[in-house]
């Protein structure tokens, strides 16, 4: 059976197919748009059985191009959520998408796709309900709609095969490095300090004090095992939060780069008021453009995936983090450094 990875080449996309290759999956079709060239270091190291671009592939894939299609992980989309283009938004991400899922309802192939916890925007309540969703920018309403258009496909009850829609939260982890400004809090931070000796967080915004705007982190390895969950049961559909459930602010991410790597160098621990004092951890003021359009608080309503079955525990910002430091510090010549 074939397995077909949009957005192949990046974060998500290459941490689902190593996941898959560590299963024993080598019939992969990796779909991606390699304009920014140096994303192929995120396929490199993996097994796959083709590529193809993300202009020939659903044309492609409605044509029967690809035999014996059992699943389709749709990760492929424009994460920038400080893009204004929304013709360009609306035609990548949800037009786009409702011809992927078009494609696997006819062949009777699960859609596993990419939402996002930008749906909520400026909600305070995190739980998978029309009511709660107010997306604040483009990007947000283009994965709200899309959502909508499933819901209207759940109800008329047309689906041909398993349908699941993931609300990411704040996820990071190995294989970022391609997503610049858009990459992970923990990532920037790894590489600030690696340069500047010392991490910079934004200051008092939203009656919230300096670095204590606080959103759900969740590692991309948690992020792998809640597909791969939907993925072995394929009976299961529906939109689901994947955060840990528990928010955390970003001054713990900042202590947990700046503590893992202060444990590589061989120094001991800090807490956060020294390593505030020490220069270590700095605020600066809270940018302009942001101001409206910045979620200070996320914390993903976890019931309704317990519901459905997925019982394992979450890594935290300290376990996670922790990872992921080690990981950059282990790898930044081959995907560490930002292209």
């Amino acid at each position: 059976m074939t397995i077909i990875v949009t957005g192949a080449a990046g974060l998500i996309g290459s941490n689902l197919v190593q996941a898959l290759n560590a299963r024993g999956e080598r019939q992969i079709i990796a779909v991606d748009d390699l304009s920014q060239g140096n994303k192929y270091r995120n396929l490199a190291d993996l097994d796959i059985a083709d590529y193809v671009d993300k202009t020939e592939f659903v044309s492609a894939f409605k044509k029967g191009w690809f035999s014996d299609v059992s699943a389709v992980f749709h990760q492929g989309a424009c994460s920038d959520t400080m893009e204004t283009d929304g013709v360009f938004m609306m035609a990548n991400n949800y037009q786009y998408s409702v011809d992927v899922y078009e494609a696997c309802m006819a062949q009777k192939a699960s859609f596993l796709y990419a939402s996002s916890a930008a749906v909520y925007g400026g909600s305070k309540v995190f739980l998978e309900d029309r009511q709660h969703e107010k997306p604040l920018n483009v990007y947000g309403y283009s994965k709200f709609l899309f959502d909508q258009y499933m819901r209207k496909k759940f109800a008329e009850k047309v689906n041909t095969a398993q349908v699941v829609g993931l609300r990411y939260f704040n996820v990071y982890g190995p294989r970022e490095s391609h997503k610049g400004r858009m990459s992970s809090v923990a990532f920037h931070q790894f590489h600030q300090f690696k340069k500047q000796g010392f991490v910079q967080l934004f200051g008092e915004y939203g009656g919230y004090q300096a670095g204590e705007q606080t959103r759900d982190f969740v590692s991309i390895e948690d992020v792998v095992k809640v597909n791969l969950f939907f993925h072995d049961n394929p009976e299961k559909s529906g939109i689901f939060n994947l955060g840990t459930g528990f928010a955390q602010p970003f001054n713990d991410v900042a202590c947990a780069v700046v503590n893992t790597l202060r444990k590589t160098a061989g120094e001991p621990p800090l807490a956060l008021p020294e390593l505030v004092k020490a220069g270590l951890i700095q605020y600066i003021p809270f940018p302009e453009d942001l101001i409206g359009k910045y979620q200070c608080f996320t914390q993903a309503n976890m019931e309704q995936l317990r519901a459905a079955g997925y019982t394992d525990s979450f890594l935290n910002v300290e376990q996670g983090v922790s990872h992921y430091v080690e990981w950059l510090s282990a790898n930044i010549d081959f995907l560490g450094e930002p292209l």
